[in-house]
C-alpha cells in the first residue's frame, strides 16, 4: 500500500489544493486524506493495492449509497409519522433519484477532482451522482457515521427535501403507469419495434399498449429509456383518468 499511498497522496501534498477543495466540501476537517483521494480515482488508472485490490471509487460509491438510504430513510421516518412502508419507500426513492443525485454532483462540482486517465468529456452524466455517493462513502470511512449524518442533512435534506414538493415529483412513469394498470385491471404491453430512423447511434422503438389499444411511441438509445418516454407520453394522454 506504500506506493499506492505516496501516489495518492502526492497531489495534496505538493500543494493542499485538494485537501482543501475537500474541507469546503464536507464542512469539516478530514482525518485522512487518502480516502478522499480514493473516492476520486477512476478505474482507468488501473491502480492496485499491495494485495492486487483495484484502488478507485467503485466500491465506496457503494458504501455511500448505503449511508445516505440509511439517513434518509431515518428522516422520513421521523419527519412523516403517518406514513407507511410503501409510502416513505416511493419518497426516498425520490430523495436519492440517480437524476438528483447527479444534480447534487454537479452543484458541488465533484468531476473536477477526478483523477483518470481519459478524458473527462467521455463520461456519462451518472458520474456526477457516482462521485457524490464515493464522497459519502470517503466520509463515513474518515469520520464515520454522525459526519456522514451532518453532511447529508447539509447537502440534501435541508436545501432540497421538501416532503409537499416531494410528494408531487413522479420519478418514474413506467413505474406510475404499471400501478395504475395494475388498480384498474387493464391489460398493458410495450412492444418493442424495428427502428427505421437513420442515427448512427442505434435506437429502440416501442409502441405501449393498454387495454389493446397503442396509447404511445418513443424511441431512445436505449429500450429502458424508450420505454420510460412512452410512459410519460402515455401519462399526460391518459393524466385525467390516472389522476381522479
Amino acid at each position: 500500500m506504500g506506493v499506492i499511498k505516496n501516489i495518492l497522496n502526492s497531489r495534496s501534498e505538493k500543494n493542499g489544493i485538494f485537501f482543501t477543495r475537500i474541507q469546503d466540501i464536507v464542512g469539516f476537517k478530514p482525518k485522512s486524506i487518502l480516502h478522499y483521494e480514493k473516492a476520486f480515482t477512476h478505474r482507468s488508472l488501473n491502480l492496485k493495492d499491495k494485495n492486487g485490490n483495484a484502488v478507485n471509487y467503485e466500491r465506496m460509491e457503494f458504501l455511500g449509497d448505503a449511508m445516505l438510504s440509511s439517513v434518509i430513510a431515518a428522516y422520513l421516518f421521523k419527519e412523516v409519522p403517518e406514513g407507511n412502508e410503501g409510502y416513505l419507500t416511493k419518497m426516498r426513492a425520490k430523495v436519492v433519484s440517480r437524476k438528483h443525485l447527479n444534480e447534487l454532483g454537479k452543484d458541488l462540482k465533484l468531476i473536477e477532482l477526478v483523477r483518470t486517465n481519459i478524458s473527462k468529456s467521455q463520461f456519462g452524466v451518472n458520474i456526477h451522482g457516482n462521485l457524490f455517493e464515493a464522497l459519502i462513502g470517503a466520509i463515513y470511512l474518515d469520520r464515520g457515521f454522525k459526519y456522514c449524518e451532518r453532511f447529508i442533512n447539509e447537502a440534501v435534506i435541508k436545501p432540497y427535501v421538501d416532503i409537499d414538493s416531494l410528494e408531487g415529483q413522479i420519478i418514474s412513469y413506467k413505474s406510475l403507469l404499471i400501478e395504475w394498470c395494475q388498480k384498474e385491471k387493464k391489460h398493458f404491453n410495450f412492444e418493442v419495434y424495428e427502428d427505421t430512423g437513420k442515427d448512427e447511434m442505434k435506437h429502440f422503438a416501442v409502441k405501449l399498449w393498454i387495454a389493446q389499444k397503442v396509447v404511445a411511441k418513443a424511441r431512445a438509445t436505449s429500450k429502458k429509456k424508450a420505454e420510460e418516454k412512452s410512459s410519460k407520453r402515455a401519462y399526460f394522454a391518459l393524466q385525467s383518468k390516472i389522476d381522479s
